[in-house]
């Protein structure tokens, strides 16, 4: 250990006044560091591609750059115990097949933290190869923007992970900010993610939770997919290309207490959106058995499309705000949308409460059959004020056998409830 930090002051010393094809001294400090070793980097840039292969502390000074020359990985951790911090991480490879990354941590990696550095230029910010229990926090990710968004990679990768936190970072100009692919009981938290094509993106995983986290201006905020036993709670979307949740084949999982502000669709160069890209709150694809209570969705062209086999899912104390269609249902069973004597809040809800017992005394239906004719045939909107659409309304009304199945809210809330 004596000999360890003799050599290591001494290289050190020269990296102090070294250019940045130094590196290599760098690289032996760490190579001859033992375990429980902290090296400390020193300002300046260091062209390196660093292996991390027993548990040490690697910590920057202020300044400190580790450079990769657009080549490999920057930085890549092979042992468990091992600390990153303080750090600006730069210009990985861009093989896509060699997943180059900015900070690597391979399978064999156990209880690892990556803290507060700054990963840029690179082609996947912070890679995780089926390590278990890593921190990834308060990380800056910035990723290529100079090339096409399917080839870039993701700010922050999972693939077979579990146990692991990744909180607290800021992602942006990566293809999926953070994407979770075949890993469980994984927590990602109270990230902030912008200017990406999904924000969260989950593929194949399970109980997992995803908390508090914002997306904003991306394609979609939350992308979750072929997936269950999901706990999504407390996040937040706004401005979003085209949707704020996405659903696609998830089941048993918890939807609640998320915000979805302007979700208002792609448009086209005169300004208006274009056809079959309207913005959605919440699109619910394939999706059974999950429960939607307490979320906000609001200023956004559709509040939520439900479709394709999404049955047995419980909606309770959401409000719909000022949607410019509430609900898109497009199913052949009709379901029923309160629990227990409570319902959903419906800002275009025109019913009564007689009683004072703040449920409506009427039913909400948010949909009928010629919103249904309409969303299959599109060029029937032509005929909107023609007598043969006001008489179809008129019969569903007086007959309410006719009206195909739908969604109603039985018990729709008279005042929105407390976020």
């Amino acid at each position: 250990m004596n000999l360890f930090r003799a050599l290591s002051t001494a290289l050190l010393a020269i990296l102090l006044v070294a250019p940045a094809w130094a590196g290599d001294l760098l690289e032996q400090v760490v190579a001859a560091a033992p375990a429980g070793a902290t090296v400390r980097v020193p300002a300046g840039v260091h062209a390196v591609h660093l292996k991390l292969e027993r548990p040490i502390t690697l910590v920057g000074e202020p300044g400190a750059i580790l450079d990769g020359g657009g080549r490999g990985d920057v930085l890549r951790i092979s042992a468990a115990n091992v600390t990153v911090r303080d750090l600006i991480v730069r210009r990985s490879g861009t093989d896509l097949t060699a997943m180059n990354a900015g900070i690597y941590i391979e399978r064999k990696a156990r209880d690892v933290v990556i803290r507060a550095n700054r990963v840029e230029a690179s082609l996947f910010g912070i890679y995780l190869d089926g390590a278990s229990n890593v921190r990834v926090e308060r990380n800056v990710v910035r990723g290529l923007r100079n090339l096409r968004v399917a080839d870039r990679g993701d700010g922050i990768h999972l693939w077979n992970d579990s146990g692991c936190t990744i909180e607290g970072n800021d992602v942006a100009g990566t293809r999926d900010g953070i994407y979770v692919y075949v890993s469980s009981g994984n927590t990602i938290a109270r990230n902030l993610v912008h200017g990406v094509r999904y924000g969260v993106h989950y593929m194949y995983s399970q109980h997992n939770l995803l908390l508090d986290n914002v997306s904003r201006g991306n394609l979609a905020g939350y992308a979750l997919m072929a997936s269950h036993h999901l706990k999504v709670i407390g996040n937040s979307s706004e401005d979003e290309g085209s949707y704020g949740f996405l659903l696609n084949y998830i089941s048993h999982s918890e939807v609640a207490g998320n915000r979805v502000y302007r979700i208002n669709g792609q448009s086209d160069d005169a300004g208006g959106t274009i056809e079959g890209t309207e913005g959605k709150g919440l699109f619910v694809y394939l999706s059974q058995f999950n429960s939607f209570h307490d979320n906000l969705v609001a200023d956004s062209q559709i509040g939520i499309h439900v479709t394709a086999g999404s049955e047995s899912n419980r909606f309770r104390a959401n409000r719909f705000e000022d949607n410019r269609l509430q609900v898109k249902y497009v199913q052949n069973l009709a379901q029923e949308w309160s629990e227990r004597g409570r319902g959903n809040f419906w800002s275009d809800y025109l019913g009564w409460d007689l009683d004072a017992d703040g449920i409506g005394d009427v039913p909400f239906r948010p949909n009928d059959g010629v919103d249904v004719l309409l969303w299959k045939y599109p060029s029937a909107r032509n005929l909107m004020s023609s007598p043969s659409v006001l008489l179809m309304r008129y019969v569903q009304r007086a007959f309410p056998v006719f009206t195909p199945p739908s969604v109603q809210d039985s018990h729709p809330l008279m005042k929105a409830p407390r976020p």
